[in-house]
């Protein structure tokens, strides 16, 4: 049998603007309602503010007829490095250092009681805050997202806790700690694997950077 023509004046059959439509505006909420899983925590923001103004007019800057000099803005630098296990990591960024150390190697599992390899761990990160002559540290601890939520966050406050004391033996009264425990909130992994879930298990120490 011959094809099937459309007949002249007839445009081919469409499917309905509307549910194509409605199609993609499910998509894009989607795509706007997802959270953001890896969002730093309250206390580490960094500043994007310019160090100087610049006169996008100032005669010095030569620039080719007609051209207009950009918004300035900083850019963050951002520098990780980790033990060949995972377990301990350190992050430097502008305004900010931060170490990370695994659960697994601070405390049992639920337990918020530090284990003796802990104790030599901690110790390292004292000794950086000294040279780094900080004198206001935040200490956060997390979990990963198995269990209720509510023990997370009571766990992940009692590790940040136990961790904080031990800094405070090496350095005195005259640093001052902001504690949190934020439980299953601010992953930086996956909580869908083991392996995520096991860097989310966590305790972070953080100071500002040094002028």
């Amino acid at each position: 049998m011959p094809a099937s023509r459309t007949p002249r004046g007839r445009r081919p059959h469409r499917a309905p603007r509307t549910a194509v439509t409605a199609a993609v505006a499910l998509l894009l909420t989607a795509a706007l309602t997802v959270p953001a899983a890896h969002a730093d925590p309250p206390g580490l923001t960094e500043d994007s503010s310019p160090p100087v103004h610049i006169d996008p007019n100032d005669p010095d800057l030569r620039m080719v007829q007609g051209a207009k000099l950009a918004p300035s803005k900083v850019l963050n630098i951002k520098s990780i490095v980790e033990t060949d296990d995972g377990s301990e990591r350190r992050q430097d960024t502008n305004d900010n250092v931060t170490f990370s150390l695994q659960a697994e190697v601070l405390f049992d599992k639920d337990s918020a009681k530090l284990s003796s390899d802990a104790l030599s761990r901690i110790g390292g990160i004292a000794a950086e805050i000294k040279k780094q002559n900080a004198i206001r540290l935040r200490v956060f601890g997390f979990t990963d997202n198995l269990g209720s939520a509510s023990h997370g966050l009571v766990l992940s406050k009692q590790r940040a806790n136990a961790v904080q004391q031990e800094l405070a033996k090496d350095l005195g009264s005259s640093v001052s700690f902001q504690i949190r425990g934020y439980g299953e909130q601010y992953p930086i992994a996956d909580n869908g694997t083991e392996a995520g879930r096991k860097k989310n298990r966590r305790v972070e120490v953080s100071f500002p950077r040094a002028s």
